[in-house]
Formats: structure tokens, sequence, C-alpha cells
């Protein structure tokens, strides 16, 4: 009985110093961690709306609103975040807006999109994509994710026979599934753009 209680009291112990490790492990890291990723937000910011000087949290985000205005335009897409962006002197040049699709062949993709006070998607990047290597993971290169540069049209859909047209996006071969997650996900941003930040430019 004696060995038994030592036992225990030994396991006890291992577990309550493991525990107290891994809490201080935590405390010590979380700071770095978060800093590296806003520095990561800031730059995927910057990528895609390179004009700006500095970004704010739009002020009236509202995620439950965001999920409405989408959903009612047919998209099953995230916003899970928006910022205005400025110039040097404080003038909001236009909007990042953060959106997650949840129809990626591999996963979730996360994706930044620049949008221009007029309406015009100034470039996307990629925030979390784990697609196949060689085909969907191709969306993360500048071929594809260029075709929505500097594009000023109400919504965008892929096309698998080339046709052309600023609204045309042209399929990454063999990765249907990615080209429709990503090019939805940039659809949802627009919506969300057309229907909420938009109106908020000349307020």
């Amino acid at each position: 009985m004696n060995k038994i209680v030592k036992n225990t009291l030994i396991l006890t112990l291992i577990t309550i110093v493991a525990g107290t490790l891994l809490g201080l492990v935590y405390e010590v890291t979380k700071a770095p961690i978060a800093r590296a990723q806003e520095k990561a937000k800031q730059e995927a910011y910057q990528k895609v709306l390179a004009g700006a000087s500095s970004f704010e949290d739009y002020a009236d985000f509202d995620s439950s609103e965001a999920s409405e205005v989408v959903k009612a335009a047919g998209y099953t897409d995230d916003i899970t975040e928006a910022v205005a962006a400025k110039d040097a002197e404080g003038t909001v040049i236009g909007y990042v807006v953060a959106v997650t699709s949840h129809d990626g062949y591999g996963g979730d993709i996360s994706i930044s999109v620049g949008i221009d006070v007029d309406g015009t998607v100034t470039g996307i990047e990629m925030l979390s994509i784990s697609e196949t290597a060689g085909l969907g993971m191709k969306a993360e290169e500048s071929e594809f994710k260029d075709q929505f540069k500097d594009k000023n049209v109400d919504k965008f859909t892929y096309t698998k026979n080339g046709e052309e047209g600023d609204d045309k996006i042209d399929a990454i071969s063999g990765a249907t599934i990615t080209t429709s997650a990503v090019t939805n996900a940039v659809d949802s941003a627009l919506v969300y753009f057309q229907n909420v930040l938009g109106g908020s430019v000349n307020e």
C-alpha cells in the first residue's frame, strides 16, 4: 500500500512540474509568437495594398454582419478581419479584407484581399494554405494571384478554356477546387466591400 501511495505521489509531482513548465513555456513564447503573427499580417497587407502608409482595424467590423452579407450573396466563406489602409496624410485609400474559405481541397484557405476605395482589387496574398504540392499550391504563385490584381469588377469567375475578360480567372490545371475556393473568397471580400466598406468611405 505504501508503495502505491509513493508512486502516486511521484506521478502527481511529475504531472504538476510538467504542467508548470508547459505553462511557463507558453507564457514566454506567447508574446513573440503574437508579434511574429502580427508582422506576417502587416507584410501581407502591404503586399496587397502597397500604396498604404499604415493600416488600422476597421472600427465597425462585425463578424456576424459580415457573415450575413456574404451568405446573402450565396457564399460560405468567413470574413475574419477588415482593416482600413491609409496614406501618409491619414486618408483612407482602401481596405484589406481577410477571408477564410472552407472549400479548399486540403482544408481551409485564408487570404488577404486588397481593395481600393473605388472597388479595384489591388492584390491578393495567401495567409494560410495547405493544398496539394505542384497543383493547388500553385495558388501561391504570382502567375495565379496576379490575375486578380488591378481589376475592377463586380465579381470574378474561373474558366478552364482560356475565356478572356477582366473578370475571368484561368483555373490552375488539375486544381479546379482550389481555384474555385480562392476565387469565391475574393468574391466574398468584394461583396463585403460593396455592401459595407464601400459605404463607409464617404461617411
